[in-house]
């Protein structure tokens, strides 16, 4: 096993720790984990992070669920429409794309930089709600429940798209959707965004790559991965009683502002 690969497996590691803390930022760190350290190309470090998001939020929506924070509505308004956008990106759209996309003079703009230029777009996204106390941050209903709009279901769908294309759950995006659209208190939009994060990415792993054997899976590496994110995970649930969380999402985002500075360097200047 290389230095990298155990620095990788430590960050497995790390992933679950983050989501323990913060209840999200499984992709932020996966996707980049994948990529640089086991030198996974886009298709499989994407559909990995799928899974590993997938099971990963599983655990969270669950305990929602049991604890009666998820909104059910919100899961059929929101969580369909992304789930059928995840879907169309990941067995139509990722299989007949080419490795180039266009030229423009000597510069090819492949489709690993669309990928991950998107995605380092969602860090820096990531990064800003976690910096900026917003008004979604002020939106604490506590005795409201799901309000129907036709727009969640469009912002449903297009949330689909976009995290397809990218291999992440889209937490931090659902969030404030649920917050501002659908007017739910914020203890029922971040549990209801575990539920649609997890379906997202599931159904997006074994009904868009696996079921079209899209890439070769390395079951062995995905499992033990995904089972020390587990671990992190249960680790960063028991540290969460006694760590400010506030200072720790802040110093969070500004590791993700500089894990996407790398990732655009990365992908436009040195792979360029």
């Amino acid at each position: 096993m290389s230095i990298p690969e155990i620095i990788g497996y430590i960050g497995a590691l790390f992933i679950g720790l983050v989501m323990g803390l913060t209840g999200s930022g499984g992709s932020i760190l996966s996707i980049p984990i994948l990529a640089y350290l086991f030198h996974l190309d886009e298709k499989t470090a994407t559909a990995y992070s799928l899974f590993i998001v997938g099971f990963t939020a599983l655990f969270g929506g669950i305990r929602g669920v049991y604890e009666k924070l998820v909104s059910a509505k919100a899961v059929v308004f929101l969580g369909i429409p992304a789930v059928l956008g995840v879907l169309l990106v990941r067995r139509v759209l990722v299989p007949v794309l080419p490795d180039v996309l266009f030229h423009i003079g000597s510069f090819d703009f492949t489709r690993r930089m669309l990928m991950f230029g998107l995605f380092s777009i969602l860090m820096f996204i990531a990064a800003y709600t976690m910096l900026n106390k917003s008004k979604v941050n002020l939106a604490n209903r506590t005795n409201q429940e799901f309000v129907f709009h036709p727009l969640i279901v469009t912002e449903g769908f297009f949330l689909g798209i976009f995290m397809g294309l990218i291999g992440a759950g889209g937490g931090f995006l659902i969030v404030p959707a649920l917050m501002l659209i659908a007017k739910l208190p914020i203890k029922k939009a971040m549990a209801t965004s575990l539920l649609i994060v997890s379906l997202n990415s599931l159904i997006g792993f074994f009904l868009g790559d696996m079921s079209r054997n899209l890439i070769e899976i390395n079951w062995d590496f995905l499992i033990i991965f995904t089972a020390i994110s587990f671990i992190g995970i249960l680790i960063g649930g028991f540290l969460s009683k006694f760590i400010n969380s506030a200072k720790l999402k802040q110093g969070f985002a500004y590791f993700i502002v500089v894990m996407a500075i790398f990732m655009f360097i990365m992908e436009f200047v040195v792979h360029a």
